[in-house]
């Protein structure tokens, strides 16, 4: 990030009106020269032209004395180790990005969000003049731009980049370039996460007669045993089984070695995962810290990955040396790492030769969580199932009800009022009291002694004596 100093300076000026013409004196006002506590001192810096080819100018005022604003000025033109001095928005993110280490699929995110948005629009923009106002308009004017084009952002997208620029200021904040993060007070849409949908009869209905399918959706539980029933002779059919009934993500499926799993005691350890980026493969740790974890194995899934090792165990065979042992669970006829956009496009491929409801490989992930809960699973243990921090997340996000769950979860509800009003539940008829039974709870009422008439308490019951 080299910085070119540019002109520049400092004057004083006042708000003085000069009555002959009606207009500000500005810094030819007679009184400067008179006194020197007259007037406010101000600067002025010239920048280099930017990409654009337009002039930039930093204009600052108010300062008390001449020492303020020389200081002012000379932070605006010192390098960028010891202040923020003519670093463009654009200079810092570049260097950013060219510094900033992490998961690959983090880092093409945050690159999309500085070339398509950040740099166009705040580029040449001086790193120590942002201001909340200025970056308001900008987003605003994203957005505009955008709808007219016919591609409005969601307001999910608006906050992902200003999250992006708030990361980076962040980082200028800690290298000493700026002392404060206008971007963290920028206000925004609120961007609601979408919850998954039940493919419910009435959803498969409306799909078949306009097109319109929710974003996110999922399998009942007869849907996705029907989806594994009719792909169980594909060579893939332990992923997709896994995926399903486990709740790994694609690239955890993918990551998974051989090394990972213990059959016998049923559990399977996720440390690592396989991102792919224009076809390149890489491994890289878990998404996050919670997300490297050990998940129990139900007996069929381990009768799924058992024979998945037959299975490539033959093709190893036919393969002879041609066979690579990569050592993953999941792999190419050949031995090679299997990429989770493999996975995804597989997926969508089985899907559409067998005529499915459309879902998403992601969505597999979702509808575990919904199985297992719908099976009775308490929510904590499908939270370290999914590898999720939050329990929060795993209700809001990755949990739909099941209709038989909603309607059994309302027969309960309705039963237990209507116990209560003394009907029969499922009917509208109401239970019959004995006269036997409304005298005892009437003498229980008026709390009655032993030997003493509920209807005429003064009336003694006659008791047989003792003889």
């Amino acid at each position: 990030m080299a910085i070119t100093k540019s002109a520049g300076g400092i004057y004083r000026r006042c708000g003085c009106v000069d009555p002959r013409t009606g207009k500000a004196w500005g810094d030819h006002c007679p009184k400067l020269a008179a006194g020197r506590r007259h007037g406010s001192w101000y600067l002025r810096l010239e920048l280099p032209v930017g990409s654009d080819g337009r002039r930039r100018r930093i204009r600052r005022g108010g300062y008390t004395t001449r020492k303020a604003a020389e200081e002012t000025l000379a932070q605006l033109r010192a390098p960028s180790g010891s202040g923020g001095g003519l670093v463009t928005v654009g200079e810092w993110l570049h260097h950013w990005l060219a510094t900033r280490t992490g998961a690959a699929s983090t880092i093409r995110g945050y690159a999309s969000h500085v070339r398509l948005y950040l740099a166009p629009y705040l580029g040449t923009v001086v790193l120590a003049e942002l201001s909340v106002a200025h970056l308001q308009a900008v987003f605003a004017s994203i957005a505009r731009h955008h709808q007219a084009r016919g591609t409005p952002l969601t307001p999910a997208t608006l906050n992902r980049i200003r999250a992006t620029l708030r990361t980076a200021l962040n980082a200028a904040i800690r290298r000493g370039l700026i002392s404060d993060n206008p971007a963290s007070r920028v206000e925004l849409p609120t961007a609601r996460r979408p919850r998954a949908v039940v493919w419910t009869a009435e959803r498969v209905q409306h799909w078949q007669r306009t097109g319109e399918r929710p974003p996110v959706a999922v399998w009942t539980a007869a849907q996705t045993a029907e989806f594994l029933d009719t792909i169980r002779d594909h060579r893939l059919y332990a992923a997709y089984h896994l995926i399903a009934l486990r709740g790994l993500r694609r690239g955890e499926a993918a990551g998974l070695r051989w090394c990972d799993l213990d059959l016998d005691q049923g559990v399977a350890m996720i440390s690592q995962q396989i991102q792919q980026h224009q076809g390149h493969l890489t491994v890289c740790p878990p998404k996050t810290a919670s997300s490297a974890r050990v998940i129990a194995l139900d007996r069929t899934t381990i009768r799924a990955l058992r024979a998945h090792r037959d299975r490539q165990q033959a093709e190893r065979q036919r393969a002879q040396e041609d066979y690579r042992d990569s050592g993953y669970v999941f792999t190419r006829p050949g031995g090679d790492p299997l990429g989770p956009d493999r996975l995804s496009c597989t997926f969508r491929a089985l899907i559409a030769e067998h005529g499915l409801l459309p879902i998403r490989l992601h969505d597999l992930r979702h509808g575990a969580a919904t199985l297992a809960l719908a099976a009775g699973v308490e929510l904590k243990v499908v939270q370290d199932m999914l590898g999720h921090s939050s329990i929060v997340l795993t209700a809001d996000t990755y949990t739909s009800v099941l209709p038989e769950v909603a309607h059994k979860a309302a027969e309960k509800t309705a039963a237990h009022v209507m116990k209560a009003r003394g009907v029969v539940p499922g009917t509208n008829r109401t239970r019959r009291r004995t006269p036997g039974r409304k005298r005892r709870r009437g003498a229980r009422k008026t709390g009655s002694r032993p030997g003493v008439s509920a209807a005429h308490p003064a009336r003694q019951i006659s008791r047989p004596q003792r003889r």
